[in-house]
Order: C-alpha cells, then sequence, then structure tokens
C-alpha cells in the first residue's frame, strides 16, 4: 500500500487531519508519494473519489498519481485530476458551456489581425509602441497577475508606455469580443470563467483539493482553489524551487500560507533520495543566502560519494562546449542520464552542434515538436473547421496561406461568411444568404488608433478566368476590394472541398479527402518551398521534393494518431490538450534550467557559470532578482543524482564579452582564480 511505504515525515503529513495542510518538499523528498500516499488515506477514510480533486501543472504529472494510486485502490480512477486548465475544461463542458479550447500561439494571429487595424504613428508616443506578439502576453500576464485595471498596472510597469493604455485596452476588448461572440476560449480565460461560476454559486462535489507544486501558482489559479471554498485543501511545493515569476508565478502565494490560514499545519520533508552528499551541500550553501520562509534543510540519505563536483573553467565558450561534449563522449553513463543544463536557450545552438559534431544523439526541450511543425497544425486546422465552423482561429490560419491574404483579410471574410450563413461559416460558403449585406463601413477612431475602412466593393468578373461555377460567382465574399485571384481561387478550392467532405461522415474519409485536395496540397507545397530556399531565396529542387516527402510522412503519422477515434471532436480535443507534452527524441538531454524541473539525471553539465549569464539580473529583474536566479540555480544542482559538473568560460568569442565567474560558485565555498 502506499502509506507504508512512506518514511516517517512523509506519513505524518499524507495522513493529516483535513483541514488546511501545507508540505514543504525539498528536491528529491518524495514529494510525489506523499501525494499519493495522502489519496489513499483519503479514500481510505471513506471519501469518495469523486470527491477529490488533484490539480497539477502537468496532465502527465495527474495520470501518473493517479495510475500509482491505482494500482493499490482501482476506484482512484474516479479521481477528477489534471492542470488547472483542464479540470476547468471538463467542469465548464459538464455545466453545458459552449467554449472552443485553443492554444495562445494560435490565438496571437487573432490577437494580431486586431492589432493590424491599429495606427500608432498617429499617436507620436515618445517610445515605440509593443509589439503585436509582446502585447499578447503582456496581456496574459495582467490576467494572470489578477489586477483589476490595466492603465494602473502598466503605469507600475512601463510608465512611457502609459500613453498608448487606451489604445491597447482597446484591442483587449474587441480580441474578447470575438473571442466570446464565437465561443472561443483561450488558458487565462478558462480559468476566469470558471471562477465566475464558482463566485454564482454552483455547486462543488470535492471534500478535498490537492495542489500539487503549490510554488508555482499565480494569483489567478490561487483565486480559484480559493473560490471552490473546499473544506479542506492540501498544498505540496518548495518555496526554494519557485522559479516561475517571469511567468506569473508569486511567492507570496506559499510563503504566506499560514498567515492567510490561521489554523494551518506546515509539514517539512527534508530526507533527500536523490543525490550524494557532496552536491547537496553545495545546494544547501547556495540556497541559504535567500530568506527562509519555512525552516529547512536537505538531509542527505544516500551517504556521500567521495567526490566532489567538479568546476571546469575555461578560456572561452567554444572550448567550454567542446570539452563538455568529449567528457560526454567518453562517459560510461548511458546518454538519456545525462542532462546539459543552460540558463538562457542561446547556450543550447552551440552545445548541440557539439554533440552532433561527434555523432551523439541529443534532444531538445522547447524545439519544434511533431504538433508545433507548421503541416501538423494546419491538418488540424482544417478538421477542426470541419467540426466546428464557427472556429475563426482555424479558418484564418487557414486562408493565410491564400495568397494575397493576411491574417485582417481572412477575419473580414470569416466574419461575411458567418452573417450570410447566419452564424454557421460553412453554411456562407454553400448555401448564402444573399440579401444580406458584408463589408460595409467600419467606425474609425482617432483616439483608440482605428483607421481602417472598406474601399468601394471590387468586381467578380475578375475571377471568372479561374474556371468558378456560376453558384460560387454569387457569393458575396469575392466581392472584398482587396481579394486577389490568387485569394479568390484558394477560396473557390476549398469551397469544393467543403462540398465533397459535406457527403462523408467517417473521421478516415473526411482526413483522407482533404489530404487528397488542391487546398491542402497548396499549402503543403509552400510549406516545402519554404524549407527549400538558399540563402538568396532560390528553391532547390532536391531539397523541396526532400521536404515535400517528409511533409507528407509526418501528415501520415497524424492519419495513424486518428485510426484510435472513431469521433474527430474528440480526437481534436485529445490533441489541442495532449500537445504540450507529447515530444519525441533520444539521447542527451539539452534542457534550460526551467524545463529541467522535476527532473533528475545521473550526470548533470550546467553550463555558463558567468555573472551576466548565470545569475541574468537582466531577465530576472522584472521578476524576482537574484533571489529568483538563486532559486533557479538550487534547481539546477538538485537535477543530479551522482556526478555534477559546474562549467563557466572567461570569453564568449562570437560576442566579443569577458565574463567573471558566477558569484555562486564563490556561494558554494569555490575559490576561482580568474584566468
Amino acid at each position: 500500500m502506499p502509506l507504508s511505504k512512506l518514511n516517517k515525515e512523509q506519513l505524518q503529513a499524507a495522513t493529516a487531519d483535513l483541514g488546511h495542510n501545507l508540505v514543504i518538499a525539498s528536491a528529491g523528498t518524495g514529494k510525489t508519494s506523499t501525494i499519493v500516499g495522502r489519496i489513499a488515506y483519503l479514500l481510505q477514510e471513506g471519501i469518495k473519489p469523486e470527491e477529490i480533486l488533484l490539480l497539477t501543472f502537468t496532465n502527465k504529472a495527474a495520470n501518473e498519481m493517479k495510475e500509482r494510486v491505482g494500482s493499490f485502490l482501482p476506484e482512484a480512477k474516479n479521481i477528477e485530476a489534471g492542470t488547472f486548465h483542464a479540470v476547468s475544461y471538463r467542469w465548464l463542458k459538464r455545466l453545458n458551456k459552449n467554449i472552443v479550447l485553443k492554444q495562445p500561439k494560435d490565438l496571437k494571429i487573432l490577437f494580431k489581425s486586431i492589432y493590424d487595424k491599429r495606427d500608432f504613428l498617429r499617436i507620436r508616443g515618445e517610445e515605440k509602441p509593443y509589439s503585436s506578439n509582446y502585447l499578447f502576453d503582456l496581456y496574459s500576464l495582467f490576467l494572470n497577475s489578477n489586477a483589476d485595471d490595466f492603465s494602473e498596472w502598466l503605469a507600475q510597469r512601463a510608465p512611457l508606455q502609459e500613453e498608448y493604455a487606451l489604445v491597447y485596452e482597446s484591442i483587449f476588448d474587441e480580441y474578447e469580443e470575438i473571442k466570446k461572440a464565437h465561443g472561443l476560449v483561450d488558458f487565462n480565460s478558462l480559468l476566469i470563467r470558471m471562477i465566475e461560476e464558482l463566485k454564482n454559486g454552483i455547486e462543488v462535489p470535492f471534500k478535498e483539493v490537492l495542489v500539487d507544486e503549490y510554488q508555482d501558482t499565480n494569483p489567478l489559479q490561487n483565486e480559484l482553489i480559493e473560490s471552490i471554498k473546499q473544506s479542506s485543501l492540501f498544498c505540496v511545493g518548495d518555496y526554494d524551487q519557485s522559479i516561475y515569476a517571469f511567468n506569473g508565478a508569486d511567492i507570496s502565494i506559499i510563503s504566506t500560507f499560514d498567515k492567510r490560514y490561521p489554523d494551518a499545519n506546515v509539514f517539512t520533508l527534508k530526507k533527500n533520495y536523490r543525490s550524494y552528499g557532496e552536491i547537496l551541500e553545495i545546494a544547501n550553501k547556495v540556497i541559504a543566502n535567500n530568506p527562509r520562509i519555512y525552516p529547512k534543510n536537505l538531509e542527505v540519505t544516500r551517504g556521500f560519494s567521495g567526490e566532489w563536483p567538479k568546476v571546469l573553467y575555461y578560456n572561452d565558450t567554444f572550448e567550454e562546449y567542446r570539452d563538455v561534449a568529449n567528457r560526454i563522449l567518453n562517459s560510461s553513463v548511458s546518454r538519456d542520464e545525462i542532462a546539459v543544463l543552460f540558463r538562457n536557450n542561446s547556450s543550447a545552438d552551440a552545445i548541440e552542434a557539439m554533440l552532433r559534431e561527434k555523432g551523439i544523439e541529443c534532444r531538445r526541450k522547447g524545439g519544434v515538436s511533431f504538433f508545433d511543425s507548421r503541416e501538423i497544425k494546419i491538418t488540424l486546422d482544417i478538421l477542426t473547421f470541419i467540426v466546428n465552423p464557427k472556429d475563426i482561429m482555424a479558418f484564418i490560419h487557414i486562408f493565410e496561406y491564400a495568397k494575397g491574404v493576411g491574417s485582417a483579410i481572412a477575419n473580414e471574410i470569416f466574419e461575411a461568411l458567418m452573417t450570410l450563413g447566419d452564424g454557421d461559416a460553412k453554411k456562407g460558403f454553400l448555401n448564402p444568404d444573399l440579401s444580406k449585406k458584408v463589408f460595409t463601413k467600419k467606425k474609425t477612431s482617432y483616439q483608440l488608433g482605428l483607421f481602417d475602412d472598406f474601399a468601394q466593393l471590387g468586381s467578380v468578373s475578375k475571377f471568372k478566368s479561374v474556371g468558378m461555377d456560376e453558384v460560387f460567382l454569387a457569393n458575396p465574399i469575392l466581392k472584398h476590394p482587396k481579394l486577389s485571384v490568387e485569394g479568390g481561387e484558394f477560396l473557390y478550392n476549398f469551397y469544393k472541398l467543403l462540398k465533397r467532405l459535406n457527403k462523408l461522415k467517417n473521421p478516415h474519409s473526411v482526413f483522407n479527402e482533404i489530404i487528397a485536395s488542391k487546398t491542402f496540397k497548396h499549402i503543403i507545397q509552400n510549406i516545402a518551398k519554404e524549407r527549400s530556399k538558399d540563402k538568396n531565396g532560390k528553391i532547390i529542387e532536391e531539397k523541396y521534393l526532400e521536404a515535400l516527402e517528409k511533409i507528407e510522412n509526418k501528415v501520415k503519422v497524424l492519419g495513424n494518431l486518428l485510426r484510435n477515434y472513431n469521433d474527430l471532436e474528440k480526437f481534436l480535443n485529445a490533441m489541442v490538450l495532449g500537445a504540450n507534452e507529447m515530444s519525441e527524441g533520444r539521447g542527451v538531454n539539452l534542457l534550460t534550467v526551467h524545463a529541467s524541473k522535476g527532473l533528475e539525471f545521473k550526470e548533470v553539465y550546467l553550463v555558463d557559470l558567468m555573472e551576466k549569464r548565470f545569475p541574468n539580473i537582466k531577465l530576472s529583474k522584472p521578476a524576482g532578482g537574484i533571489e529568483e536566479e538563486r532559486r533557479l540555480f538550487y534547481v539546477a544542482v538538485t537535477r543530479a543524482k551522482d556526478r555534477l559538473f559546474l562549467c563557466l568560460a572567461k570569453n564568449d568569442r562570437i560576442r566579443n564579452l569577458s565574463y567573471e565567474p558566477s558569484r555562486f560558485l564563490s556561494e558554494a565555498g569555490y575559490k576561482i582564480e580568474v584566468k
């Protein structure tokens, strides 16, 4: 049984009375075992699995915990478990809310189509306005901060941007209006919608809420936890591993737990089962320079190996990376058990090149995954539009591949189709209401930067040479004043594809029809051409054919995944919710410290331990400053089980910069003689 395998500290926490319980679980101290033990204890005490909610930061972690309990107690499969977003999505669906979940990277295109309609040049600010991508991310950070007033929040962060605040807010408002009109939700609005439902008094079935990685919660997630108004709360985390301040995580949430809940019990897990004693001594020495929120110190259970982590000091970064590659080449440790960790992604390319040069397989977390490749994304977008013709994002993605049709024009064509189809864009294609007017003049606003306006409607005569049938020629969408002949032809081919798909029901038949269509072939040929250009922009025929073959093979993999589903909508939901956690590859692990969290390796190389690289005060200053950087170092060191190498270089020949050794090395007790 899970409880019988716990040590005294873990057992005390896992069997605590219902109430407000916080478990400070230091690195490698058996956090997951304690949570699994807690769930088993609740079930043994007669609490039904449906009355237990487990909130995690990855669906993978939630499933692993359920499986571990389920191997002893089969009823554990009925526990409600998942990320804050996955749980909120399922809960809202059960409440019959009409929502379509979209990834942030998809919604950025919608956001940009709104942003591009603003003319910021007329405002003449002291500082340039933020780009669309940056503003999108900033808006997400604002929502997660749970602040009330954007203008005040912006003024505190960037006073010179305040003069654009009204324009920014108008973009946010239009963005939210379009999302609401089409039932679209992103990860932020999932939580906001769920909090609203909870505040409106929906029934809450849970007797205890368990929260994993509690130190990483942001104010919006914390409001969700508190809005559930559970009778018992069991939070597990480690303030020394709070490293996501840049993403909105607020360390004060875990540090004020006993103040917000005066009846709280705070338990501490100190016995580390992962690392040798020498590694833990370095971690303890450095993190001791940060404020101690709750008393704790890692205790050694594996003993001492007799080998202290080595400091490797090089003349320049190329020499550093080459020697790391040589050491890995000659290491007896399995490649999958070796990791190279770095503070900044800029280090990764050179390290990967050195490893590849020596024939060492490696994988980079954060590279282009299967689901992020353009060919897979567009295939899923076409399937999504077939299932839900109200999906504006899928439509914009598809029609950005039409020549001369950008996101703004695609947005306008979609709105026209929705009007012509009485709220159904597919109907707007196949059976439009010709009495409806589209592409009418829009409002303008000097203050909000809105100066766009439709010119005189275009003529459809230019499309007759394409060979369109008379039915489609009568569709008012062809009258968009900026629609090119090539854009119109793309629309026509898509219209013909919709006509053929309208007769099909089987998901596999739909998939095969799509990949055989002119529309799809046009798209993947464009992608292949982009990937086969030389530095002068010329397409290399051999590379083009190779790229096209790779694209087609990758799409076939998606078709094989679809074979496990008889319902296209369920397949698409599984792809959207799971895409972030699906990855491929093998070999040496190349990871940022952030990406390494929760992992462990027998042999770890921590590179670029120089001032301005690690710690990187410039990156961390807006978030947690030097204390956040120190927590990052602590997380990096505690990934190592057996061997740890601390690497640094005096110079970077590419950047033509010289560096001082990282302060964390002296805090760890090393005396570095500057070369």
